[in-house]
């Protein structure tokens, strides 16, 4: 066992388990990952988001396209699988939901029809993980490609924004699933890739062992952050805050728990689940109706 792997008397250190989610939301608000991850029971969240009910309803339908037997995955399959498994939850009502879900339809066959239904991927939905000296971490790929002997990482994005290759280069999690499915599988993967079905484009970041190797450095000091206030919240913290406060339906009394962990208030407050719990969050951007994101785009067609 490497030794920076050694504590006290040289037992083993515990790993710290997470997803590149619970990294990043550490990263994005301690006070959130507090709520997200710590808190039981958790503070109740804001209503659903539109947006995440329309990625869903997309991720869902190609996922079960590619388990189709191959003389089925033509387009209007997928259009049909989108239809059948459209989720209505955030929406502001049956007619804005309804004309998304045809959106999402135009969006996903025009997607489908660029696909070679034969290109079997290696996996669709597929949970990889890996463990370094300070983490054990896992996720789950949208889809996991083969291309000349090596495996590609290949994510779908749904939401308004075109993503670059400087996002692919610069995702985490991207970076950590690759190095787990190299590790997994034990194949070479390096190029990870952004499909963004609203406009076909594909923004794509061939790494080196040298990039990747400081996503992994960078999710270790990011483990390191939150596992210390994780052990703090366990064996300091939380045992000090009255029961009552505790309770489903109580206030979230935050000054107990800020020096650890602090909120980082914003722009994105807007869009937290518990804006509502957070008066720093709420001053700084009261939260957004759960179909915003989708009328903002709705306007600028």
């Amino acid at each position: 066992m490497p030794a920076e792997q050694l504590g006290f008397d040289g037992m083993p250190e515990r790993l710290y388990a997470c997803t590149p989610s619970r990294l990043n939301t550490w990263q994005d608000c301690p006070r959130r990952y507090r709520m997200t991850y710590l808190d039981r029971p958790a503070p109740p969240k804001g209503p659903p988001w539109a947006h995440n009910s329309l990625g869903a309803s997309v991720h869902n339908a190609l996922a079960a396209w590619w388990r189709l037997p191959l003389p089925e995955r033509t387009p209007e399959a997928a259009g049909t699988l989108l239809i059948r498994g459209w989720l209505t939850e955030g929406y502001r009502d049956d007619e804005q939901s309804a004309a998304w879900r045809e959106r999402a339809r135009v969006m996903i066959e025009d997607y489908a029809s660029g696909l070679d239904p034969a290109d079997e991927p290696l996996g669709v939905e597929r949970t990889v993980a890996a463990k370094t000296a300070r983490i054990a971490v896992q996720g789950r790929i949208d889809r996991l490609d083969t291309r000349d002997g090596e495996l590609v990482v290949v994510d779908y994005k749904t939401g308004r924004r075109t993503p670059t290759p400087d996002d692919a280069r610069g995702s985490l999690a991207l970076a950590i699933y690759a190095v787990a499915a190299s590790r997994v599988l034990r194949r070479p993967c390096r190029t990870v890739e952004l499909h963004h079905l609203p406009t076909g484009t594909v923004a794509a970041w061939d790494h080196t062992a040298e990039s990747l190797d400081r996503h992994i450095q960078r999710a270790e000091e990011i483990a390191g952050e939150a596992s210390a206030a994780d052990d703090a919240y366990r064996t300091r913290l939380r045992p000090s805050v009255p029961r009552q406060r505790q309770g489903e339906g109580a206030a979230v009394d935050h000054a107990p728990y800020d020096e650890a962990f602090p909120p980082r208030p914003g722009p994105l407050c807007s869009w937290c689940d518990y804006n509502r719990h957070c008066p720093e969050g709420r001053e700084a951007a009261p939260r957004k109706d759960a179909w915003a994101s989708l009328a903002a785009e709705e306007e600028t067609r």
